[in-house]
């Protein structure tokens, strides 16, 4: 039986990798913690990541920041550095045009096979979903619209099932965050919610073209609003940023 989303939470979990299986645990608490502010872009893509930082941010041992920032690394959202350190992950242009394409091939093929088995309870929950992420625009909620945006592509695919296919676009989405806030030209949501709303109207159809036609239409989108050439740098305060996602 495949699962209903009328259980998915609107903050999506880990990618699949190191870090789903830390998921639950110390090390995930940091992973998860750490994620949450790239893709909220609270994290912007370069921002040093230290583990005497993370260790008294989070009150942990080095060895437990150790295995989260492997964790992270494993998922492509951090990249490891000499002297006990890391930094978000900074996608190249090339890079960044990879993974778009890679989620216009994978979404759209899961949009046309979602239409055709899409039952009345899943479109109730996406539906509650996009509710959530209307509200979030409508109160200039903007990590929160930027995460349910995400959440809102998972729930999608979870559809067919929490396999392979639906890992691998948490590992591209998460990635796409990073690219937007490297790339991204302009301070709205990054995932238009009206078009979130006239894709869901594709599914209700059970029109599987016409879903993958508005879902590939809708990520050319996301990459028309990316300015591709310029690589702003990051100022950030870690302990500022974490200590505030966890109060």
């Amino acid at each position: 039986m495949r699962p209903s989303l009328a259980s998915i939470d609107a903050k999506p979990p880990a990618p699949a990798g190191q870090g789903s299986s830390a998921r639950g645990s110390r090390v995930g608490s940091i992973y998860q913690s750490v994620l949450d502010a790239v893709v909220e872009h609270r994290l912007p893509p370069g921002a040093k990541l230290t583990e005497e930082q993370l260790g008294a941010i989070f009150g942990a041992s080095r060895t437990t920041v150790r295995s989260a920032l492997q964790a992270l690394a494993h998922d492509h959202i951090v990249t490891l550095a000499r002297h006990r350190s890391a930094f978000v992950s900074a996608p190249t242009v090339e890079k960044a045009r990879d993974i778009f394409a890679g989620r216009k091939l994978v979404e759209s093929a899961i949009a046309q096979e979602v239409a055709r088995h899409i039952n009345d309870t899943q479109l109730t929950a996406l539906r509650a979903l996009l509710a959530q992420e209307a509200a979030a625009v409508t109160a200039g909620d903007r990590p929160a619209a930027i995460r349910l945006s995400g959440a809102f592509h998972i729930a999608v695919a979870a559809t067919r099932g929490e396999g392979v296919i639906t890992d691998f676009l948490r590992g591209l989405i998460s990635q796409s965050s990073l690219v937007i806030a490297l790339y991204g030209r302009s301070h709205a949501p990054a995932c238009g919610h009206d078009e979130h709303v006239a894709f869901l109207k594709g599914l209700e159809k059970r029109d599987g073209d016409r879903a993958a036609r508005l879902m590939s239409d809708h990520l050319d989108h996301i990459v028309a609003d990316l300015d591709l050439v310029v690589h702003r740098e990051p100022s950030v305060d870690l302990a500022v940023v974490l200590r505030a996602s966890r109060q």
